[in-house]
């Protein structure tokens, strides 16, 4: 039989099953931020509303075409898809290989995929799942493996995909590119390493991989003891807004400044300034909070950084 070179369809259409769980995307932009030189993700809109992903998306992104940016949890039923594991430090290789060594002891077969400063660790689900059973099951694990999850003053860690327990009606979470797509920063196909690197052979390898299923997942997390609970949320001025949002969930910094973390504002470098990367302080402390020195409000960060703060309910 011949090679299938380009994709099909049919192969948009099972893409679609494994991984797009609701029809809110992102697309990365084509050419680079004129101040950073960054590739940044936006939300497509058709006229005055947001695009919704389709069929025809899908084959696109896998044909190189545009590359698009994947949410994990449908609101409607907090459940996810799958899982992604993001790590893009030094070490990131091998303790994304610690843990897919360690989820085949517990009978998942995690699928590692290339990125372009490290790597990405998928698990498959058989049907939807809670995303704070999948997320409570990788934390655990993590602890167990000592490996850093990204967050709380950590500067160097895994990331977790979604990084949310659950999202409210409206809100969208963190989005992470879509296996198989181009970077378009660099025009390089990132492939998974199990399977020959052509774009058939990846479908294959990817539908042939064993799902993990509910019961599976309740009975792995059934025994764990429980997480530490988070202290209360201090109130003032510069502080994330919405149970779930955590500023170092969404940024990377460079630095610590006597009692805060130091890296370029979300809000400014859009605006294309900031390019000391230092305008914004998010505290070591109470890592809620943060502050732009420029002037930058919550409200602008957060819409920045394509989280926007829930508007308030009336009645």
């Amino acid at each position: 039989m011949a090679e299938v070179l380009r994709p099909t369809p049919e192969m948009a259409a099972e893409y679609v099953r494994w991984f797009v769980n609701r029809r809110a995307y992102t697309r990365q932009s084509d050419t680079p931020h004129p101040a950073t030189g960054r590739h940044y993700y936006y939300r497509p809109r058709k006229g005055s509303v947001a695009a919704e992903l389709n069929p025809w998306d899908i084959q696109r992104h896998l044909n190189g075409d545009i590359t698009v940016g994947l949410y994990a949890i449908n609101p409607k039923t907090q459940r996810v898809k799958w899982m992604a594991i993001d790590a893009d430090y030094r070490k990131a290789i091998e303790d994304l290989l610690k843990l897919q060594y360690e989820l085949a002891q517990d009978g998942i077969q995690a699928a590692l995929e290339q990125s372009r400063r490290g790597g990405h660790l998928w698990l498959l689900f058989e049907k939807p799942v809670l995303a704070k059973h999948a997320r409570v099951y990788i934390r655990h694990l993590a602890t167990k493996l000592s490996v850093q999850v990204k967050g709380a003053g950590q500067v160097d860690g895994i990331e977790l995909f979604p990084k949310q327990d659950a999202i409210d009606d409206g809100q969208f979470g963190n989005a992470i590119r879509g296996p198989l797509g181009v970077h378009r920063a660099d025009g390089r196909r990132y492939w998974f390493y199990g399977a020959p690197y052509e774009l058939s052979a990846q479908m294959t390898y990817i539908r042939t991989l064993r799902r993990v299923t509910e019961p599976q997942l309740k009975d792995l997390i059934s025994n764990l003891p429980p997480e530490p609970t988070p202290e209360p949320r201090a109130t003032g001025v510069c502080r994330g807004n919405g149970a779930h949002f955590q500023i170092l969930d969404h940024v990377h910094v460079a630095r610590r400044v006597g009692r805060n973390w130091v890296t370029q504002c979300p809000s400014c470098a859009v605006a294309g300034r900031d390019r000391g990367k230092d305008n914004l302080a998010v505290s070591v402390e109470e890592p809620w909070k943060y502050c732009c020195w420029a002037g930058c409000t919550k409200e602008q960060i957060r819409e920045a950084l394509g989280v926007p703060i829930p508007a308030l309910r009336v009645g």
